[in-house]
């Protein structure tokens, strides 16, 4: 995950090549920049790594296609998250995977990318700690699994993560506000219940 400096200058980079509609070096640099933590995102959220690739390609593309219609309302990262969100979203609600025919074909170039970013990305993410850390979460809902890995793993605000989860595309400031308020209430019940989950681990104090 980049660091605090390092996605500032990211964002400043993107703003400037989406203001003259350089869409494909923006969508470019959004999925490099971002990519490795969305598809941690993802496998987080998904669970299974199969399925979370295929969910990143499916995000990949729709950053790459959706990228002009970005507002800039929110930062780029958290209109990132939101589409991984939807996509994640859309992943789990299907009964049984559909077979997928050639993602990107239109896109050569970007499943160059995307694969490097896999390659590069999911070796780190099955460490023996991390996938003990993954065992526990995904007794929780799936819920619960976003909004701990949006805020503890990610450290987005609260606005930010309202924005991500709406169910309303384009929520106003009132929504905002009464969903910001929602998912920090909820985030503290959900550490609660990671903690009685973990009690068998470390056992009782």
């Amino acid at each position: 995950m980049l660091e605090a400096t390092e996605r500032a200058r990211l964002e400043s980079m993107l703003l400037e090549t989406t203001k003259v509609g350089d869409w494909p070096a923006a969508a470019t640099r959004a999925i490099r920049g971002y990519g490795p933590e969305i598809l941690g995102y993802l496998l987080g959220v998904i669970g299974r790594e199969a399925d979370a690739e295929d969910a990143f390609s499916d995000f990949c593309i729709d950053l790459w296609r959706g990228l002009p219609e970005f507002r800039g309302e929110s930062s780029l990262r958290t209109w990132a998250y939101r589409l991984a969100h939807n996509v994640a979203m859309r992943d789990l609600r299907r009964k049984a995977r559909r077979t997928r025919i050639a993602p990107f074909v239109e896109f050569p170039d970007l499943e160059l990318i995307a694969e490097q970013l896999r390659s590069d990305t999911l070796p780190f993410l099955r460490t023996a700690v991390r996938a003990e850390v993954a065992r526990l979460r995904e007794q929780l809902a799936v819920e619960d699994r976003t909004l701990l890995i949006l805020r503890l793993d990610r450290r987005l605000s609260w606005e930010s993560i309202a924005r991500i989860t709406s169910d309303v595309a384009e929520p106003d400031a009132e929504a905002i506000k009464r969903d910001s308020a929602r998912v920090r209430k909820r985030y503290e019940r959900v550490k609660l219940r990671l903690r009685e989950l973990a009690r068998p681990l470390v056992g009782d104090t």
